[in-house]
């Protein structure tokens, strides 16, 4: 089946799916070009408040680095974004769809198989992508301490455990929209929170470690500061724990996840190892900020209402028709009823283009926190000299960019860039030069 030659042009589903297409490829195709000719012109420049702490050497590796990633991603973008396009709007879906159906007529069977084979495609174009990132880029750059054993370790597991997680989730939705009559989507909205929820509390003791080994800090001025650290700020946690990053990666990070008395703060072994323990607490601080200043509950206060939100908008639309005829489905009355999924899978996938608006918009919230929690965690140690010097530190050992296009990180930056976070913090420099 193909519907390349008999495309319904004048149907307004094909008309937005197409616009959405040509705007994310120029869209992204311009923002990391734009970032390419600035790394050209601008990389190996050294702000006046970095004068001292990084070298003209430290800049041109990574601009080295961040080209070379550049260079795979143009490929590997257009090449996902063309292989979307044709699964479309060549009738894959359709006949994937109906081969399953009339293999065994069970809603419950044909949407999980339907989503396992719809999503084979994407991930063998994606593989040889990961390879060369993984394998030679991040390799060759000092990086990717993986095996090849392990890595393929961790692509079974992965895949296993997604399968697992979105299984549960999908015969859940299944289930919700084959007898919730109109109410579906209040009913589905709940279901994910919930879900959702419950995956946060179980991800730091159930599903982080069947990646990873995580010891409790040892003892010694480190979990002694943390200690003071916590009783400072009545931080309730189930303990500061260090991860084995250095066994897959040598980029580091920290990070604050669960919640209830479930709530842990992960270090990575090679964070330990890079930053003073002034300096690491000084990181903590910056991740107790995000709790003390409530971003985390503050952000669930207004996505939780937006996800019913959109749910209600897409219970009126996959009602129509002309939804599924626009990408070659037939609706016959007595089968409509159960393709209400495909209907989801089809407007998620048609309004997929502008999901770069939605993430600008957040990138901006999430970097406005970013600033607030790197105020409490100077305020909290009396000084922003521990949060800049780990912060200088952490972008030169991750070869981060210094100076990135204002517009680059618009669209791109959940965090804000170095050079931003420590003129925030009042950071002018060395005296003495």
């Amino acid at each position: 089946m193909s519907i390349f030659t008999d495309m319904n042009y004048s149907n307004p589903f094909v008309g937005i799916y197409i616009a959405g297409v040509i705007f994310t490829v120029v869209l992204n195709q311009w923002l990391e070009f734009t970032d390419y000719r600035h790394r050209l012109v601008h990389g190996t420049e050294i702000p006046q408040e970095l004068k001292g702490l990084i070298t003209g050497d430290e800049l041109v590796h990574t601009c080295s680095y961040e080209n070379m990633k550049y260079f795979l991603w143009v490929p590997q973008h257009l090449a996902t974004v063309g292989l979307a396009v044709f699964l479309l709007l060549s009738g894959f879906y359709p006949v994937l769809f109906n081969r399953v159906w009339d293999w065994c007529s069970n809603i419950y069977i044909t949407a999980l198989f339907f989503f396992l084979f719809a999503a084979v495609p994407g991930f063998v174009l994606s593989l040889p992508f990961e390879l060369v990132r993984e394998f030679h880029i991040e390799k060759k750059y000092g990086f990717s301490t993986v095996t090849p054993v392990l890595w393929i370790i961790d692509q079974l597991k992965s895949l296993l455990l997604a399968g697992i997680l979105s299984g549960i989730l999908l015969l859940a939705m299944i289930a919700v929209l084959e007898h919730a009559a109109g109410w579906w989507w209040l009913l589905l909205g709940t279901v994910y929170i919930v879900f959702s929820l419950v995956v946060s509390f179980l991800y730091p003791s159930v599903i982080a470690p069947l990646f990873n080994k995580f010891t409790p800090v040892e003892d010694g001025e480190l979990k002694s500061r943390i200690l003071t650290l916590m009783e400072r700020t009545g931080f309730r946690t189930e303990g500061v724990y260090v991860m084995d990053a250095s066994k897959r990666s040598n980029h580091s990070n920290a990070y604050f996840t669960g919640f209830g008395k479930n709530k842990r703060i992960v270090l990575f072994d090679t964070l330990v190892r890079q930053l003073s323990p002034e300096e690491i607490v000084a990181v903590l601080g910056h991740e107790l900020g995000h709790y003390k200043c409530h971003h985390i509950v503050k952000r669930m206060a207004v996505m939780i209402p937006l996800v019913f939100m959109i749910l209600f908008a897409v219970s009126r639309i996959v009602s129509l028709p002309g939804l599924y005829q626009a990408f070659g489905f037939e609706t016959p009355a007595g089968l409509f009823p159960h393709m209400r999924f495909i209907g989801l899978f089809l407007l998620a996938t048609v309004f997929s283009g502008y999901s770069d608006i939605a993430g600008c918009i957040g990138n901006w919230f999430s970097r406005r926190d970013e600033f607030e929690a790197d105020r409490y965690s100077a305020t909290l140690c009396g000084s922003s000299d521990p949060l800049v010097g780990a912060l200088i530190k952490l972008n030169s050992k991750n070869l981060s960019e210094i100076t990135p296009p204002k517009i680059y990180c618009i669209f791109n930056y959940s965090h804000p860039p170095l050079l931003e976070r420590i003129r925030a913090l009042g950071y002018g420099g060395r005296k003495n030069g």
